[in-house]
């Protein structure tokens, strides 16, 4: 990632038995709130706040699921592939290598709107 991650703000997140479940859930296919909720045995309130809190900190993708309604969803992806904690003289240093989410197409359109 380009930017570094607040330590302490990923520490706690990891420290969080409920952030924890959503990433082991979300490690090799996204899922829906509603999913995520039932999976981890959590109000979807709870999957919600603890997916804000895991997509700014870098951990957790968001993608946009249209529906025929004109209406969408969002499922969750995690991006955690491998995490480093450093511990330098201004203290802790955390490390995030994410891995690509979504498909090829999805990061295609992502990469060129970034342009």
């Amino acid at each position: 990632m380009t930017d570094e991650p607040n330590a302490d703000e990923v520490l706690a997140l990891l420290d969080d038995e409920y952030a924890r479940a959503i990433l082991r859930e979300t490690r090799t296919e996204a899922k829906s709130a509603s999913d995520l909720g039932d999976a981890c045995d959590i109000s979807v309130s709870t999957v919600y706040r603890r997916a804000e809190r895991l997509v700014e900190c870098g951990l957790l993708a968001e993608h946009h699921v249209p529906r025929p309604d004109g209406n969408h969803y969002s499922t969750y992806e995690a991006r955690l592939d491998e995490l480093t904690v450093a511990l330098t003289e201004d203290g802790f240093v955390v490390s995030i290598d994410a891995q690509p989410t979504g498909d090829l197409a999805d990061r295609f359109t992502d990469m060129w709107e970034g342009l």
